[in-house]
């Protein structure tokens, strides 16, 4: 069943999200709270049945859980275990809000987007550069598939044998993708009229329902959480 979530709800997620991985977890308590927030999108994502990205995000961030508390309980010996250290401890710092934006960007609609933003008074030169940055990321990645699939037809697979090639077969098919890729967003954005004078409308009727407001407060609650028991208490 999908849980369909205003976009302000969304957007507030990532707010909430982003502060609260800039403070680090030093108590249970703290960590619980962490690992709960991080469920939250992962969950939303198996109800938008957008299985293959939850399960992704899951093995990876449980992973990464794993291996950070492993490595606190013992005292790292060797290099190899200090960039695993390194590497898992940003990889459940950051992970929380990643896993929240890659969440906003594919369940959430332009128009959906643009009526929120309109709602909030937000200036449509930040709105419109926002939209075409929610549509750009998962065209690039939409495009760099074609160009992976172009090359096992050819019968090109890492290079040809090649790494050093990788270069010039995929990344620079790539880059001028996205030079012609960011034109035709910006192209479409015009043609719907997003910038113009007269007020737009939309077909889209959003509204903050109860599960909007129980995870609004659920999010509110967890910062505070953090917030008291990290700089207060």
């Amino acid at each position: 069943m999908s849980a369909k979530l205003d976009p302000r709800t969304k957007l507030y997620m990532i707010l909430v999200v982003s502060a609260v991985v800039m403070m680090s977890a030093t108590t249970p308590l703290l960590w619980g709270v962490r690992i709960a927030m991080t469920m939250i999108p992962l969950i939303l994502l198996v109800a938008e049945k957008r299985y293959a990205s939850a399960l992704r995000f899951t093995i990876l961030y449980a992973i990464a859980l794993v291996l950070t508390f492993r490595f606190l309980s013992e005292e790292s010996t060797g290099i190899v275990e200090s960039l695993l250290i390194g590497y898992c401890g940003i990889a459940v710092q950051f992970l929380p809000a990643l896993i929240t934006a890659w969440y906003v960007v594919r369940t959430t609609k332009i128009d959906e987007f643009m009526s929120a933003m309109q709602r909030m008074h937000v200036p449509d030169g930040i709105a419109i550069s926002l939209a075409v940055v929610m549509r750009f990321f998962p065209t690039i990645k939409e495009e760099y598939a074609s160009i992976t699939d172009a090359m096992k037809m050819r019968g090109i697979a890492f290079g040809g044998g090649r790494p050093s090639k990788m270069v010039e077969y995929r990344m620079i098919p790539l880059l001028f993708s996205c030079v012609n890729i960011g034109d035709e967003l910006s192209a479409a954005a015009i043609t719907r009229g997003l910038g113009g004078k007269v007020k737009r409308t939309s077909v889209e009727e959003l509204h903050l329902r109860v599960f909007d407001w129980l995870l609004i407060l659920a999010f509110t609650a967890a910062a505070g959480i953090f917030v008291v028991f990290k700089y207060i208490l």
